[in-house]
């Protein structure tokens, strides 16, 4: 698929071969959305209860998309979406990563983005919303982008042409100018 090209809305998934893994120090979430996710066709083939635990099968195994809780005692989802996305030639490091959370302020919804989640979804939630979600991840054509200290999914969401006056450019084209008068 070219950079350019989307899939379109009607193009249909075949999600049982995906190796998914989920990550959830809760016993009874983690039987949830296993649950969610076999009801549509993904066997998870690894359901974990501890970050480091996910961190070491990360470094190991070759993974289709992460499904990790924000809150765990050991690392979090944060950190552990951090390190993923820095984890250098491994190829985990560029796949889809819903985050899910019982409770989130909005401040942690921004390091949810910050951190290099695709999308984050909120407790509890319905397998058709995680399917929604699955889906969407899957047709994201958003870039990887490393800006400073961040890698991950382009956190723009619109890619729409600016039509107003340019004024960075003026002032860089007027900086330019003076500078070039002045030698």
């Amino acid at each position: 698929m070219n950079g350019g090209e989307s899939l379109r809305e009607s193009a249909v998934f075949n999600l049982g071969g995906a190796v998914t893994m989920i990550v959830d120090d809760s016993p009874f979430s983690l039987t949830l959305t296993a649950n969610a996710l076999a009801g549509f066709g993904i066997r998870p083939s690894f359901a974990i209860g501890s970050g480091a635990e996910a961190k070491q099968l990360l470094a190991e195994k070759t993974i289709d998309l992460l499904v990790v809780d924000t809150d765990m005692p050991d690392i979090d989802g944060f950190e552990l979406i951090r390190w993923l996305r820095r984890s250098g030639p491994n190829p985990n490091a560029f796949i889809p990563v819903i985050m899910t959370a019982s409770h989130i302020r909005r401040g942690r919804v921004a390091e949810a983005r910050d951190c290099g989640a695709n999308f984050v979804v909120t407790k509890p939630f319905s397998p058709a919303l995680l399917l929604e979600r699955i889906l969407w991840v899957a047709r994201d054509t958003r870039p990887f982008l490393e800006v400073g200290d961040y890698l991950g999914p382009d956190r723009r969401f619109r890619h729409t042409e600016y039509e107003g006056v340019e004024r960075r450019a003026d002032m860089l084209r007027r900086k330019t100018a003076v500078e070039s008068v002045a030698l």
